[in-house]
């Protein structure tokens, strides 16, 4: 994209022509000088190496007669306070389906889940990332209601497609039906439902539509967040006729919604998720400058996988020897797990087919589901690994050592939190979960394998315990962050050089924004010994003391003096003298 010197006017006529344009300018001014003075004042701008990310929901955690928001207050003020910055939490309005993700009103709380205050409450202590779940609303919302009882307005809020139009271009990312019928009070209709029939797509070809779903954005900004995740952002334009994906409208709206954030709310970062191939993924960075200020990456879960179940670095070493941003402005939102499954889309073209078939049978025989999507030619190839992170690297039914899954887990947790970009950390991964195969038998769903909720009291009991998995996890994951935190050149926005010295090694030199500061970042992804020696790693300070800031022991360098690299064992080495470390 090189639209960055467009004004917010230039995009509107863009999407809806030069009169319907100016005449929603109009509006689009009246809202934003409307939520100026409302606006608390910004937090600081920018994100940095102390920024981490929690993903969680609303109730992840409960106690008998206390609201879940603020179980989950206590919670994360007990444990994360020092830890983590952030906190995404996933929908949490009124919703009828989808775990959240089909909203009934976006501007309410679920009541089952607690109030604003309690969100507000939250933000005091954190960051806050809300979901704009702006593709589809719920089959039970007002809007649709009032849609289905030919209301004006809302007679044009949704996409009602009339005859039998060929829709085989239409990119799926589920195998459902694309259209819905539904029964208005004056006749049969057909409304386009992208992800289910209780999740109506918006019409944005309606500029009504768009002014409604800002005011949403600059509501939420109102309530305290400072992220904004544009859910399943890359479907919302819609055109008969080409694939329905990434198309020019979609994005000249993504850079008007950030040009509106720009202007009254610098601080507020755009993150949107699309979990499409690689380079399509990236193109929601626009030029740097005027779209998304985070993107998910989408690439990294199944190439994490994938290096680990072959303990062969060659694949995401290429990968992320080619990771390049459009600007010192924007940086990767890096995750391996959240409450969706682990996409394979993604991984198409970096690593082969039969690899990626190789991750889908071990999701199978590991206990996993695999979720599935529709192609043009009728067919219906694998989307989506349905199964916990942990599971999907460790065997459930094996008696492998917990301290070896232990070790393997915390492996691909470690070449996250390498990579540039900010780090998320789904709950149950923090936590050292497994997976919830009873729960699909209770809801029909496959992605409910991980997204159990959890009794604080017995969480908090598993914790304290440190031969427990959920302890040993959480402690050294918790360690890998605070040491994170506190080293400039884990920037988000600082530079990354990827280093090809052992196949048996992931190794990736972190350098700061002003270059002043490096570390080399060392993660054994086999269950191989592997000896390496410093003067032939290229890294440069290593003629001077070194640490490894992960176990806080001094290095000494030297050709006679190798590294020695434990299965899975992780290495960042800096410039400094350390202390003995002492457990």
């Amino acid at each position: 994209m090189s639209d960055f010197k467009l004004t917010p006017l230039d995009h509107l006529i863009a999407v809806y022509g030069e009169g319907t344009g100016t005449r929603t300018y109009k509006r689009y001014r009246h809202l934003v000088d409307k939520y100026r003075p409302l606006f608390p004042a910004p937090r600081q701008p920018g994100l940095t190496e102390q920024d981490s990310i929690l993903i969680t929901y609303g109730d992840q955690v409960r106690q008998p007669g206390i609201p879940h928001l603020q179980s989950l207050i206590g919670f994360c003020t007990a444990y994360l306070q020092d830890t983590i910055s952030a906190v995404h939490i996933l929908p949490f309005f009124p919703y009828s389906s989808d775990d959240g993700f089909s909203v009934i009103d976006y501007k309410q709380v679920d009541s089952g889940l607690g109030t604003w205050q309690d969100i507000e409450s939250l933000g005091e202590r954190f960051k806050l990332m809300f979901d704009a779940v702006i593709n589809h609303i719920s089959a039970t919302s007002d809007w649709f209601g009032r849609f289905l009882q030919d209301e004006q307005p809302y007679t044009d809020f949704f996409i009602v497609v009339d005859g039998d139009p060929d829709l085989s271009a239409v990119v799926r990312p589920r195998a459902l039906p694309l259209l819905t019928c539904v029964t208005t009070r004056s006749s049969e209709k057909k409304v386009w439902t992208t992800f289910s029939n209780d999740q109506i797509d918006l019409n944005y070809g309606n500029p009504q539509v768009l002014i409604e779903i800002l005011d949403t954005l600059l509501f939420y900004v109102q309530h305290g967040a400072d992220l904004i995740r544009l859910d399943a952002i890359a479907y919302l334009w819609k055109e008969i006729g080409t694939a329905c994906i990434h198309l020019p409208q979609t994005h000249y709206l993504v850079q008007l919604m950030r040009a509106a954030l720009d202007e009254i709310a610098p601080h507020v970062q755009i993150i949107t998720e699309t979990n499409v191939p690689h380079d399509e993924n990236i193109s929601y960075f626009g030029d740097g400058t005027n779209e998304a200020g985070l993107v998910y990456n989408f690439a990294l879960p199944p190439l994490v996988l994938h290096t680990l179940r072959t303990g062969d670095s060659t694949a995401i070493s290429r990968w992320a020897s080619g990771l390049r941003l459009p600007s010192t402005q924007v940086t990767f939102f890096n995750f391996l797990a959240s409450h969706d499954g682990i996409g394979v889309t993604p991984a198409k073209g970096l690593i082969p087919p039969d690899d990626i078939q190789a991750l889908v049978d071990l999701a199978v025989s590991y206990g996993g589901r695999v979720s599935y999507r529709s192609n043009q030619d009728g067919s219906q190839s694998p989307y989506e690994l349905n199964i916990n992170y942990f599971d999907a690297l460790s065997d459930p039914s094996s008696e492998e050592a917990q301290e070896t899954q232990v070790d393997r887990f915390i492996a691909a947790h470690a070449i996250m939190f390498s990579l540039v970009g900010v780090p998320g950390i789904y709950f149950h991964s923090l936590t050292g979960s497994r997976g919830w195969a009873d729960g699909i038998l209770e809801t029909g769903r496959n992605r409910t394998i991980n997204r159990q909720k959890l009794e604080l009291d017995e969480l908090k009991a598993q914790l304290a315990d440190p031969a427990s998995l959920r302890s040993q996890v959480f402690q050294q994951l918790k360690h890998l962050l605070e040491v994170r935190a506190f080293h400039p050149a884990f920037n988000p926005y600082g530079r990354q050089q990827v280093m090809d010295i052992d196949g048996r090694v992931f190794a990736v030199r972190r350098i700061s924004p002003g270059g002043e500061q490096n570390i080399l970042c060392l993660q054994n992804i086999s269950t191989q010994q592997v000896t390496l020696y410093l003067d032939q790693l290229g890294f440069p300070q290593h003629k001077g003391p070194q640490v490894d800031l992960v176990a806080n022991i001094p290095i000494s360098p030297g050709e006679e003096k190798p590294l020695l690299l434990r299965p899975y064992q992780t290495i960042w080495i800096a410039p400094g003298k350390g202390s003995k470390h002492e457990d």
